[in-house]
């Protein structure tokens, strides 16, 4: 990944590219067939960017994410984000 997409990554997350990094192993280490495993990860993903989320949407999120696990991905990522 090029020093300027990192950069500019890390200047709309707010995160440095390493914690960005760790999520991303974190994802590929998950089962996310695990509810319990995909709300740790929530809570992991909503430290690290220093953005709470509300039960009401960690519910969201772990039914978006146990229905797409096979098709989860930086798109959909994306849109799950950005649909708050």
């Amino acid at each position: 990944m090029s020093d300027q997409f990192s950069k500019k990554i890390e200047k709309k997350t707010g995160v440095d590219m390493n914690s960005i990094k760790g999520i991303a192993d974190s994802f590929k280490e998950t089962d996310l067939s695990d509810e319990k495993a995909v709300r740790r990860l929530i809570k992991k993903v909503s430290k690290t960017a220093g953005k709470p989320v509300n039960k009401s949407t960690e519910d969201m999120l772990v039914k978006m994410i146990s229905k797409n696990k096979g098709m989860l991905n930086e798109s959909t990522i994306s849109k799950m984000i950005n649909k708050k």
